[in-house]
């Protein structure tokens, strides 16, 4: 579990790397220069961290491209205290960005041999959410809501109806909708029943699931 000179030296050249590739947030940006990536992979993977690629992690899941959590965090244009839910824990790496940038984090996974690994290892490199959810994604977390707003990490076939429902006005839900290939969606709360939407380009996630028990 150690954190390095040469590790640290690895994430901020991850970081101009970003910046190439046009991530503005200076919050973001300084999230990704301190988290250490390596520690969210397997050992055999070390070398990989710091590229900016996706690589497999436990229960056919992927830790995301640092790109894409930098991107989909960038929309979601946390502030200091924001409540935000999280769809798809998987390795925490996301949720640790988003501790970073000061949100409130809650964060529900359908995968419980992730779910298990992650809540033990999180809070052991010092990043502890509000709460960490064993359950259905696609339902949300009503009891908490609204949210200031909302990551989904995983490909959705559709926009959950939940989800929407669950912003607080002004909110924002940040969604990869699609099948094989997905588009990145900003959805902004308007009002009750009025939302904006964005498409901001295309990505490939792993599915999202839905509870089948």
């Amino acid at each position: 579990m150690k954190d390095t000179f040469k590790h640290q030296g690895m994430r901020q050249q991850l970081v101009e790397t970003l910046v190439k590739k046009g991530i503005k947030d200076q919050n973001v940006l300084a999230a990704i220069g301190k988290i250490p990536r390596h520690l969210f992979m397997d050992s055999g993977f070390i070398d990989h961290a710091y590229q900016d690629k996706a690589f497999p992690i436990a229960a056919d899941q992927t830790i995301s491209q640092p790109y894409t959590v930098a991107f989909q965090s960038e929309l979601m244009e946390v502030k200091r205290g924001d409540k935000v839910l999280e769809i798809g824990t998987g390795s925490g790496y996301q949720t640790a960005v988003l501790l970073e940038l000061g949100a409130k984090v809650f964060s529900i996974e359908r995968q419980q041999e992730l779910f298990k690994k992650t809540s033990k290892f999180l809070p052991k490199i010092g990043y502890r959410a509000k709460k960490l959810i064993f359950g259905d994604g696609y339902k949300g977390f009503e009891e908490e809501a609204p949210f200031k707003s909302i990551i989904v990490t995983a490909g959705a076939p559709f926009v959950p109806n939940p989800l929407l429902s669950q912003l607080e006005i002004g909110g924002r839900l940040v969604i990869p909708v699609g099948d094989a290939i997905q588009i990145m969606t900003l959805f902004i709360r308007k009002g009750p029943k009025e939302f904006e939407k964005h498409e901001l380009g295309e990505f490939r996630f792993v599915p999202l699931l839905e509870d089948k028990n």
